[in-house]
């Protein structure tokens, strides 16, 4: 039978646990009246849908492969920014935590950077998860007429596009296939899947083909090691390349006066909407995650419907 003074102490403690109690049931209220006036519904709360994958990103220091590496990096990821441009891939790598990205410089030009590139993530993280081949080059601003076509430079744009793209397939299926698990991801374009005409140079849209080519020839052959392979095709987004490229056929035209242009003339078909940098991110994103885990040689094309309208769809809506 309890001592007096034992019963005593059991009593003394009754209050205060029901105090810590209350506290408690007090903080976890406030606590998701807080997360529910933040973000709606519980059922909309961020997941990390890349929670523990390590990806590399080839061209990731500017433009779609920044926003991309913010995705997912905000996604749980770490990251690999695989690019030629060193101020901005380090001050990219820094802004999203050097705990959670770094830099390398890869010309994917060279396999040689592109395998180290992949070694780097190895290297640091002990694994590879995501390989996004999105590095590229566009051609010359105002082709000239077929018949005077630089072969030289077309060898150039095929050398970055094509090539580099299939550097990037050959080495992530060098760490991935023995792991049986991956994704891989390769921009294409428009300009691969439609005639652009002078708006771009045939050079590039046979490369962005040649894009295409390449995800559904080695779709197959990945898919029965656990690894998928897609593309994702951007309408065009007005990031600083994209920018320069238009500037030649709107001479007198500032850079602000020709995003304008891109958003208002080239790219709004979906009524009342401008595709950014990011919309090609989460396309990117769901693709390496595991929500598409039966997803592969497949292209993802968010350009609005351009593709499939010709930009008709822009022109009527904004003549109505």
């Amino acid at each position: 039978m309890p001592s007096p003074r034992l019963r005593a102490r059991r009593v003394s403690r009754g209050p205060l646990l029901m105090l810590l109690t209350f506290r408690f049931i007090h903080c976890y209220s406030a606590l998701v009246h807080i997360l529910l006036n933040t973000y709606g519904y519980i059922s909309n709360w961020p997941v990390c849908r890349l929670a523990g994958k390590v990806a590399v990103i080839t061209g990731g220091a500017s433009g779609i492969g920044k926003a991309t590496a913010a995705e997912f990096v905000r996604n749980g990821a770490k990251v690999v920014i695989a690019d030629i441009q060193d101020d901005l891939g380090h001050a990219a790598a820094a802004e999203l935590g050097h705990g959670a990205a770094c830099y390398t410089r890869c010309d994917v030009t060279d396999e040689a950077q592109v395998a180290a590139a992949v070694d780097l993530a190895v290297a640091r993280h002990g694994r590879l998860d995501v390989m996004f081949n999105n590095a590229g080059v566009g051609g010359e601003p105002q082709p000239p007429p077929l018949g005077a076509t630089d072969l030289a430079g077309f060898d150039r744009v095929m050398a970055t596009n094509a090539r580099g793209v299939l550097a990037g397939l050959k080495h992530a299926a060098r760490v991935m296939v023995p792991r049986r698990s991956g994704s891989v991801i390769c921009t294409a374009s428009m300009a691969g899947m439609v005639g652009l005409g002078a708006m771009a140079d045939p050079s590039y849209g046979a490369s962005k083909a040649a894009v295409l080519g390449l995800v559904r020839a080695v779709a197959a052959e990945m898919a029965r090691s656990g690894v998928r392979v897609n593309a994702v095709t951007p309408g065009a987004v007005p990031t600083p390349a994209a920018i320069r490229s238009f500037a030649a056929w709107l001479p007198g035209k500032s850079d602000e006066e020709v995003r304008r242009i891109i958003e208002a003339d080239v790219n709004m078909v979906v009524a009342g909407t401008v595709l950014e940098a990011e919309d090609i991110a989460r396309a990117a994103l769901y693709l390496a995650s595991d929500e598409a885990k039966y997803v592969t040689g497949h292209n993802l094309v968010v350009d609005g419907g351009f593709s499939v309208t010709g930009g008709v769809a822009s022109r009527s809506t904004q003549s109505e």
